[in-house]
């Protein structure tokens, strides 16, 4: 395994066993909260380290497992954590523009899922061949099939609201954040 994707596996896995200790603290200090009276400028990174239960960061965490080394060999560190960071924040700009069309919504977003998301596009556009099996049903395809399949029913989701709790336009964010900086890696050569 890479040391980036390393770490951001312990990182998370650390902060998740700190918030069974300290969670009302940590999720009002460190969640990405909509803009107002609890929003902090640092949230827009550290909501991404936190997760709301065992499954939440298992499927995370399995999927930054799954692809973030290939990633970060291909790439290197650098841009590897570049290419990280910029779904996860953009991933969070997303939700604070959709949040912010719903006034009435207070509930604070946390996971590595924009992250995660962002892998994902990145995953299918550099190794578009490569063959990604789903867990269930068993079915392979190649890996562009599988992002391009699995964005639509991110839209389609979030479009008519299923799966209340999942921020489904987050997930698009941290897909737009990865193409953007492949965008400008590839205008700027290898």
């Amino acid at each position: 395994m890479r040391p980036i994707t390393l770490s951001l596996l312990i990182a998370n896995v650390v902060v998740f066993g700190a918030q069974r200790v300290l969670w009302d603290w940590m999720l009002i200090h460190f969640a990405l909260w909509p803009l107002g009276e609890y929003f902090e400028p640092w949230q827009l990174v550290t909501y991404s380290f936190l997760h709301g239960n065992f499954q939440h960061i298992f499927f995370n965490m399995f999927a930054l497992f799954m692809f973030g080394s290939s990633l970060e060999r291909y790439l290197g560190a650098p841009r590897f954590t570049a290419l990280y960071f910029a779904s996860v924040i953009s991933a969070a700009v997303t939700q604070l523009i959709v949040v912010g069309s719903s006034p009435a919504d207070v509930t604070p977003t946390l996971g590595a899922s924009g992250g995660v998301f962002g892998l994902l596009l990145a995953f299918g556009w550099l190794f578009p061949r490569s063959r990604v099996t789903l867990i269930f049903p068993p079915i392979p395809m190649p890996a562009w099939l599988f992002v391009t399949l699995y964005g639509l029913v991110e839209l389609a989701s979030g479009v008519f609201g299923t799966q209340v709790g999942v921020a489904h336009f987050a997930h698009l964010g941290g897909m737009v954040g990865a193409f953007a900086v492949l965008q400008l890696w590839k205008r700027g050569g290898r």
